[in-house]
């Protein structure tokens, strides 16, 4: 950006997962049963688990989601839309941490069984950005920007919200569906237009 005057932002495909919350990991995976991380994801603190569930809905069920750690105080997943009509439930788009509203499934691990009354969501897409990275950009926590990606498909993601602050590192985060349909590969890089 110093150069060019450009905010440029590395792009991430977010695939379907899920995050735990404590009393769920017990339930899934066995009394005082500790999460194993096997990768560190992009965002500081966050890492992929060896651990992996099945997700079913009322038409159908997805195998093998990857639970990412650390655990949170509510479980989530975070699907595709092509994943909600597979598992056959309405397409809800929610901001990541926010379950109030979304519909839930079964969720299905090697010691038991959940069954999540609410959790169940497409992920709005959003830029994470430290407050360095936000202060830099003019962009504070909160705020909604356009995004243009110039690959052999070119298109602008509209309404990405910009999560700034502690625990965020620059990197725009989009589901699966959305990501393909542009042909964006994790590492590309998109640009802040508006």
């Amino acid at each position: 950006m110093e150069q060019t005057g450009r905010r440029i932002v590395p792009a991430a495909v977010s695939n379907r997962h899920i995050h735990l919350s404590r009393s769920h990991v017990e339930r899934l995976f066995g009394a005082g049963y500790q999460l194993t991380p096997i990768k560190p994801l992009s965002q500081p603190g966050q890492f992929a688990c060896e651990e992996t569930v099945t997700i079913q809905g009322p038409k159908g069920a997805i195998e093998k989601v990857r639970v990412l750690g650390p655990e949170r105080p509510d479980t989530q997943i975070e699907i595709s839309a092509t994943d909600s009509f597979k598992l056959g439930v309405p397409i809800v788009v929610h901001m990541s941490g926010e379950v109030a509203g979304t519909p839930g499934c079964r969720i299905s691990g090697p010691k038991g069984t959940v069954e999540l009354a609410q959790g169940l969501m497409v992920s709005k897409r959003h830029l994470h950005m430290s407050a360095a990275q936000a202060d830099q950009y003019h962009l504070k926590n909160g705020d909604t920007v356009k995004l243009r990606f110039g690959g052999s498909r070119p298109m602008v993601f509209e309404d990405v919200l910009v999560r700034a602050g502690d625990g965020h590192e620059l990197e725009v985060h989009l589901d699966m569906d959305e990501a393909n349909a542009a042909l964006v590969k994790n590492g590309d890089y998109m640009e802040i237009i508006g």
